[in-house]
């Protein structure tokens, strides 16, 4: 019988590790994946691909006992070799080789040239080889960038006394209303994918007052657009003991200040790579939903179509506004009108047509929207009357503010959304792993 103790320290060294001081002229071993081979005749240069970025070997007949022509693109390796300093090197190192060991081979050549700088090809084609085109360095960069935005949002959150949940995604009825649901058959139960955490986390700050969430959620629209997913990631929180919807709006703007500082100091290799230029968090401005509507037109000279809603053109403008008017790259828009809000938000009782609210634009897109909540249980019983919503399926949700409930509010952040305006894409489908849209459903 043996014991587990604990993690084993291994022999392999990562990328860390070979550009730790004082590793120069050492024998080192190393595994990966080769990216690339460059035979330059008398000498050959292996790329290896490993977690935290490439590392260049140098493949000399007279130092190896091995043949080239054995080593192929996407083999796994184990090499051993001098770690050596050079400035041409990926991280100014490289191992001069003495052994390398195959650990597995690919069965067929690789369908895209992913040791590419930029993949040369459609999005249709990165997609459909997906678990292949993610191991170019910049498609890999994206969602280790992406990774830096959840782990900030959580960082964060849990630093402002924040308490991390997991909501049911399978519900009985939808916090959001409408028709755009997936319907499921629930062991001979009508059920639906839930369309946000929203009943739920409203539920729980009754119990933590300051709850979060980063999980999927589903829409089923019919939407084909480079904006929309059928399943995407929610960073969702709602908080307690709030004064009004600006609390929300401030919390987010720390979120936000946090992550790009988190970013620019823990994610710079990636940055570099992608060419990504952070945006400005020290201040936001927050303007009320008429009122930007009426200047945007104003300036722009276009005639508003939607006067309930923003067009997605008009969010472009809104945010060239911002970006002109207070050199901003993020813009609040409050207020919005109470007829495009769900039946839980609080609605403003100085102008009941609109509701305490709003929607973050981030460069020419929403990618937020929040804000304060009705806490008081016969306040929502009052509106769902008045917009004809019976009670069914909504008991164990308004039981919570039957028994009490403190003003609170919160929001759900877009993450595909917000990687690829950050990452200066035109297509959310570019910052999602694995993309489910009208007519995706796999890898």
């Amino acid at each position: 019988m043996e014991f587990v103790t604990g993690i084993k320290e291994k022999e392999t060294l990562e990328l860390s590790g070979l550009l730790a001081e004082g590793m120069a002229g050492n024998t080192v071993k190393v595994n990966g994946a080769v990216h690339t081979i460059r035979d330059m005749g008398n000498v050959a240069f292996i790329i290896l691909r490993k977690r935290e970025g490439l590392v260049q070997c140098v493949f000399e007949e007279e130092n190896i006992n091995f043949c080239l022509k054995d080593l192929k693109e996407a083999d796994t390796v184990e090499v051993t070799g001098t770690l050596t300093d050079s400035e041409k090197a990926p991280g100014g190192v490289e191992i001069r080789l003495s052994e390398i060991k195959i650990l597995s081979e690919p069965v067929d050549p690789m369908p895209l040239a992913i040791a590419k700088w930029k993949l040369n090809t459609s999005l249709e084609a990165r997609l459909n080889y997906r678990p292949i085109s993610l191991r170019n360095l910049r498609e890999r960069a994206k969602f280790k960038i992406q990774e830096g935005i959840v782990r900030g949002f959580r960082d964060f959150l849990y630093r402002e006394g924040f308490t991390e949940i997991h909501t049911p995604k399978i519900g009985a009825k939808s916090a959001e209303g409408g028709a755009n649901v997936f319907k499921l058959d629930y062991f001979h139960r009508p059920a639906i994918l839930q369309q946000s955490p929203q009943f739920y986390k409203q539920m729980m700050v009754g119990v933590y007052d300051r709850v979060f969430e980063t999980a999927p959620v589903f829409r089923a629209e019919k939407h084909n657009t480079k904006r929309h997913l059928n399943e995407y990631t929610s960073l969702d929180f709602e908080m307690g003991y709030i004064d009004g919807f600006e609390d929300i709006m401030a919390m987010e703007t720390g979120f936000l200040q946090y992550t790009m500082k988190l970013l620019e100091k823990e994610y710079k290799r990636e940055l570099q790579i992608l060419e990504t230029e952070l945006p400005k968090t020290d201040r936001i401005p927050a303007v009320r939903f008429d009122e930007i509507k009426r200047l945007v037109s104003e300036r722009y000279e276009r005639k508003t179509k939607a006067p309930f809603d923003l067009e997605p053109e008009e969010e472009v403008l809104i945010s060239r506004y911002a970006k002109e008017e207070w050199d901003a790259d993020f813009v609040f828009v409050t207020h919005y009108p109470s007829k495009k809000r769900p039946f839980y938000a609080m609605d403003d009782p100085d102008d009941t047509a609109f509701t305490l609210s709003f929607d973050l634009l981030f460069r020419g897109m929403e990618i937020t929207t929040g804000g304060q909540r009705i806490h008081d249980y016969h306040e929502l019983l009052k509106k769902m009357e008045a917009r004809g919503m019976a009670a069914e399926g909504m008991e164990q949700y308004l039981s919570a503010f039957r028994y009490g409930m403190p003003p609170h509010g919160g929001l759900g952040i877009g993450m595909e959304r917000l990687t690829m305006k950050l990452m200066g894409e035109d297509n959310v489908r570019e910052t999602t792993l694995f993309p489910r849209d009208l007519s995706r459903l796999e890898p």
